[in-house]
């Protein structure tokens, strides 16, 4: 009789919930026997990739036999000239949350900390975790980052600050004069990572550039992506910039051949089709603005947001309307208590959201 052999798992990581990622539309379809549900709970571009892109993924299918180049040159170098960097100032990975853990891999020692929202992207806890530190959770202040009591919480044991800025799942922002401030308060040793998956959306003139603190020689390791903007979620690709320094420490522990070359070939072509962006970016706002209007008109409140989703408080019971929307054929994300995050998609998709979740909630 074969005897089974036990494994035993890191008491840190048996402390680690799995992120549960938005349900899918095929998913959905296929428990509930329905046709042409919605997915607005993932914050996708409801465009979809640019035909450049498309283009450019097709024609590198043909060389699939062959690994790709491993550090990403020719999009390194393309994404170094848009933000006037070096191209040692970038580093590519497999979708910007793959950069995150290598940072904490990078520059977390056991027992060292990094601080966070305490309502934020749920994979920075994860790879801290994962990595041996310790989580420094702060609380939101109405439903913002709050870099005073961010600064307030720094120690010895400080590593890694992480900001998601537009923040996900609220939507809002920190100013630039607020994360000026945060940065003049660092204690030497400190990393700062700025995670701008949104940031394409932003359009408050008070939102901070940060590529140019990184310029000015803030310690600041700067995420974007291809997923949201870029429409290129599937393909899993996206970006750092930093210094040379920190940089060239976070490819000793990153893996060979970490972005596939059809990523590597549609991102190319992604980031010069600035038509696609526009298109995109116009979409966008006026999903938001209908989105804002039609809360505001059912007395509902939710936080202003910069991004391409919407954090609204229905007043009830968060998860039972969820389920109730997906039995109308419409997929958002109950994130905690009474509140949904809402993706913004185009106009008719919006207009059904809207609708269902007026008769969910019995209101005319």
């Amino acid at each position: 009789m074969r005897k089974e052999i036990m494994i035993g798992i890191g008491r840190h990581i048996e402390s680690i919930e799995p992120y549960k990622p938005g349900k899918p539309l095929e998913e959905l379809e296929r428990e509930l026997g329905i046709k042409n549900a919605i997915k607005l709970a993932s914050n996708e571009n409801p465009l979809g990739p640019s035909k450049k892109a498309l283009a450019a993924l097709k024609k590198g299918l043909t060389g699939l036999h062959r690994y790709p180049e491993g550090s990403g040159r020719r999009l390194r170098e393309a994404i170094a000239q848009k933000h006037k960097l070096k191209p040692e100032q970038v580093i590519l990975g497999n979708g910007s949350d793959e950069i995150m853990d290598l940072a904490a891999k990078t520059f977390l020692s056991p027992g060292d900390e990094a601080i966070m929202g305490d309502l934020t992207f749920a994979i920075y806890p994860i790879s801290v975790t994962a990595h041996h530190g310790v989580s420094v959770r702060v609380p939101l202040r109405d439903g913002r980052h709050d870099p005073e009591a961010m600064a307030a919480r720094f120690t010895p044991k400080t590593r890694l600050v992480f900001i998601c800025n537009p923040n996900n799942p609220t939507g809002t922002m920190i100013t630039r004069r607020e994360l000026d401030r945060l940065l003049s308060r660092l204690p030497q040793n400190v990393l700062v990572i700025m995670d701008e998956a949104y940031a394409e959306y932003a359009d408050d003139p008070e939102f901070p550039n940060t590529i140019e603190n990184l310029k000015r020689g803030a310690p600041v390791l700067v995420l974007r992506t291809f997923s949201k903007m870029y429409g290129l979620a599937g393909l899993r690709i996206g970006y750092g910039l930093s210094t040379p320094e920190v940089v060239e420490a976070m490819n000793r522990v990153r893996l060979p051949f970490n972005t596939n070359s059809p990523a590597q070939a549609a991102a190319l072509a992604a980031l010069s089709d600035e038509k696609h962006v526009a298109q995109s970016l116009r979409i966008n706002r006026e999903g938001r603005r209908y989105l804002s209007e039609s809360f505001a008109g059912l007395g509902m409140k939710f936080l202003p947001s910069q991004a391409n989703f919407i954090y609204v408080d229905i007043g009830r019971d968060g998860g039972a309307v969820y389920k109730q929307l997906l039995r109308k054929g419409v997929i958002v994300r109950h994130i905690e208590g009474t509140w949904l995050r809402v993706s913004i998609g185009r106009p008719a998709e919006n207009r059904r959201f809207v609708k269902a979740l007026g008769e969910v909630l019995k209101i005319k």
